[in-house]
């Protein structure tokens, strides 16, 4: 009876502990699955699942399990919406993406019935970067595998949507002469059209694949870049894994190796990430008391936004009060006034992303570039 007993707690206690590790390896994603919309396409036709990211396409195959569907649009969201209020923190960027029909395709395999039906079907100038269901790694902390969710989904954001917005900053193209193509022939020792063989010894970005041109090989910068500074490569023995390819893996030894990528990727006029996504995306929006003048966001009309010099305030009813709030929570700006229009001096903010107070009852995020 004794043993039995004993036999019993042990099963109760492995039971536990296996819930725990599942449980708090689930991630938390606000994105429903949708069936694919383009299923009469030839290029579509294989996939079965369907979520739509900012007007971005996550098409899966019906391999791929909904948990990593989810994973896939999750990094994808918080990606562009970093601060993770709902509204995507660059608009300029999320345009470039839409204009181009930007999607993600998500295959089961490599080989499998949708991955061969898109590429021999899909016309378009939108895919970047695809996603196979065996590279995608849902529970965090990564320890000895990489979440390759992570790279694909900022490869189509940065060379889609960056470099279009962008371009004298983040152009690509081989002679655009970009600041990140010239930071990047600083890091590889040279302006290298072709794999040099050796690199350079002073060369710390050293990427060999000899299919990788050099548009190619600035995508894979940028991505070596931010995810050094934003701390996603550091972690167990990554760095000596990637070392081959990239060697200032932490955020201290990117900052201090690679001074030109490390200013152009924190500059906030960009409104770049500043923190890792974690698979886990469900914005919470914050809750207004009921305004006694019935002011909410679609009596107002704030124009133009993004904004540089003067931002311009419409409503229906009386404004009273104007406070701007910057995204570390503080107030940077602050008026008393009265009347339903409004010219506002917004010259003295810094480029970024801020939220607009109307009233104490309404808000809008405010972007000045």
């Amino acid at each position: 009876l004794i043993n039995l007993m004993i036999n019993k707690y042990i099963y109760l206690v492995f039971i536990l502990l296996i819930y725990s590790v599942i449980a708090e390896g689930q991630n938390t994603v606000c994105f429903d699955i949708e069936p694919n919309p383009n299923s009469s396409d030839p290029a579509f036709s294989e996939f079965t699942k369907y979520i739509n990211v900012f007007g971005i396409g996550i098409y899966a195959e019906d391999g791929v399990s909904n948990e990593k569907v989810k994973h896939v649009a999750a990094i994808f969201a918080e990606w562009l919406d970093n601060n993770e209020d709902s509204i995507v923190d660059n608009s300029l960027v999320l345009n470039e993406l839409l204009s181009r029909g930007a999607l993600m395709p998500v295959f089961e395999d490599e080989g499998s019935p949708a991955e061969i039906s898109f590429f021999e079907n899909y016309n378009g100038d939108g895919v970047s970067a695809v996603c196979y269901e065996f590279e995608i790694i849902t529970y965090r902390p990564l320890v000895n595998e990489f979440d390759a969710t992570i790279e694909e989904n900022l490869h189509t954001i940065s060379s889609l949507g960056y470099a279009n917005a962008y371009p004298s900053a983040f152009s690509e193209e081989e002679n655009s002469n970009s600041l990140l193509t010239l930071a990047m022939d600083l890091a590889r020792g040279g302006h290298f059209t072709s794999i040099p063989n050796p690199y350079p010894p002073e060369a710390w970005y050293h990427y060999d694949d000899y299919t990788c041109d050099y548009e190619c090989m600035a995508t894979e910068y940028f991505y070596w870049g931010l995810t050094s500074m934003l701390g996603i490569q550091d972690y167990g023995n990554r760095c000596a894994y990637i070392s081959n390819e990239w060697e200032p893996c932490t955020a201290n030894q990117f900052q201090v190796t690679d001074t030109s990528l490390y200013d152009l990727l924190s500059n906030p006029m960009y409104m770049l990430p500043t923190s890792a996504p974690d698979g886990n995306y469900c914005p919470i929006t914050s809750t207004i008391e009921e305004p006694k003048s019935n002011l909410n966001t679609g009596d107002i009309k704030i124009y133009p936004n993004p904004g540089e010099d003067i931002l311009n305030i419409e409503s229906e009813y009386e404004i009273n009060h104007i406070q701007i709030i910057d995204s570390n929570g503080n107030s940077v700006k602050e008026v008393s006034v009265n009347g339903v229009l409004l010219s506002l001096d917004i010259t003295s903010l810094k480029t970024g992303s801020y939220i607009l107070h109307i009233n104490g009852e309404a808000s809008e995020k405010l972007i000045i570039r």
